[in-house]
């Protein structure tokens, strides 16, 4: 019996003891993390396309007529003038063409007299009623048949100069030769393919390239206003600049395949650092937005609730800011709503961050600028310029 009363009292103990036991609740540290202070600043608004260099000019040089070439004038990669001596076809054959020609000429130039001699007798003749009326009308049918065949006689002797020009085969345009297409010796014909050889024009040149339909209304505004719009083209990897120029031409069709315009800027070239065909990046200034609010483009994240950033708040905790966003350079981007210069947010360490969490301010980086080459054109769009989605804010409230 006395075991079985200290056996109830240890239970009574122990169950008074759970009851009135306080528990301990986990205190979460504070996260430790970097912010920046919203700055107002300029920030360019521009598109960035894929562009291919176009030349001015691009001549295939055919040959005209058909015959032997017997010399090439040219070393390949040279660049030639206007004008300037690229091939030789055998010309011997022309010239003695032109001979015949000119013997002919001479031949109907002396019908031509003899006939313009009795027409001057049958004139007399017929004056005085001692010939045919018919025989007067058939000499002056003569004449005129004399005279169409000396005309048609000069005609071929200028043909045959022609033909003679045409096998002394010289640059149609100033610009750089290609390499040898045919060699000397070989038997050309008219038009024959691929040619002699293939001059582009280097210097100046221009590079094509398409904007969206969604982003023409605002080229054209600028197209057609007084400024010049400035063009920017850079290597495939984006990694350095190779050339500034201006936009000069618009194509007048819509592209209904892929919702695209055609665009075309012209750059001087006078290091050739835009050689023929060769794709490039193109970035095209559209405008300028000036004082702007300006935050690091890490401090932007997409989630649930759209497009956000960890707004700092005084009493060391941080909330979810929905914002509205605009243009972005890749490093900075534009808040279009919903923050004002010297707000505080959250650039680096928010991978566990809550509404409402503590954090502890690691050090408070300064705003920094615009100055670094764009990388991304189009405004608000979610995932561009390093803007991350973050999965503990899909719960969140904005503020």
């Amino acid at each position: 019996m006395v075991f079985l009363l200290a056996v109830a009292i240890i239970v009574i103990l122990i169950v008074v003891h759970v009851l009135t036991g306080t528990k301990k609740k986990p205190v979460t540290p504070p996260q430790v993390v970097s912010t920046a202070a919203a700055r107002l600043g300029d920030m360019p608004e521009v598109l960035d396309e894929l562009g291919t260099v176009t030349p001015v000019a691009t001549v295939n040089v055919l040959p005209q007529l058909s015959g032997y070439l017997t010399q090439v004038g040219y070393q390949e990669g040279q660049d030639v003038a206007k004008g300037d001596f690229l091939a030789q076809i055998d010309p011997r054959q022309y010239q003695i063409d032109k001979q015949q020609a000119q013997a002919q000429l001479a031949k109907d130039q002396a019908s031509l007299a003899q006939a313009r001699t009795d027409l001057a007798r049958y004139t007399q003749l017929n004056q005085q009623k001692s010939i045919a009326e018919q025989t007067f009308a058939d000499q002056q049918f003569t004449v005129k048949q004399d005279e169409a065949a000396v005309q048609a006689d000069r005609a071929a002797i200028a043909q045959f100069d022609l033909d003679l020009a045409y096998c002394h085969i010289t640059a149609p345009i100033a610009g750089r030769v290609g390499l040898r297409l045919v060699d000397p010796g070989n038997y050309v014909t008219q038009s024959t393919s691929p040619g002699i050889v293939t001059i582009t024009q280097m210097k100046p040149t221009t590079v094509q390239f398409t904007v969206p339909q969604n982003s023409l209304d605002k080229v054209l505004q600028r197209f057609h206003g007084s400024d010049k719009l400035s063009v920017t083209a850079f290597n495939a990897d984006n990694s350095r600049q190779l050339a500034t120029g201006t936009l000069y031409a618009l194509g007048n069709q819509m592209a209904t395949s892929t919702g695209t315009v055609s665009l075309r800027a012209n750059f001087a070239n006078d290091d050739e650092s835009l050689y023929p065909n060769e794709f490039v990046n193109v970035r095209l200034l559209v405008d300028t937005l000036k004082n702007a609010v300006l935050v690091p483009t890490p401090a932007v994240l997409t989630g649930a609730p759209g497009d956000y950033v960890y707004l700092v708040n005084a009493d060391h905790s941080v909330s979810v800011h929905k914002v509205t966003l605009g243009p972005s350079d890749g490093k900075d981007t534009v808040i279009a709503v919903g923050l004002m210069a010297g707000q505080s947010v959250v650039t680096d360490g928010m991978d566990r961050l809550t509404d409402g969490a503590k954090i502890k301010v690691a050090g408070a980086r300064p705003a920094q600028g615009a100055g670094a080459p764009a990388s991304s054109s189009t405004a608000g769009m979610p995932g561009k310029g390093g803007r991350r989605a973050h999965g503990d804010a899909s719960t969140a409230q904005s503020s």
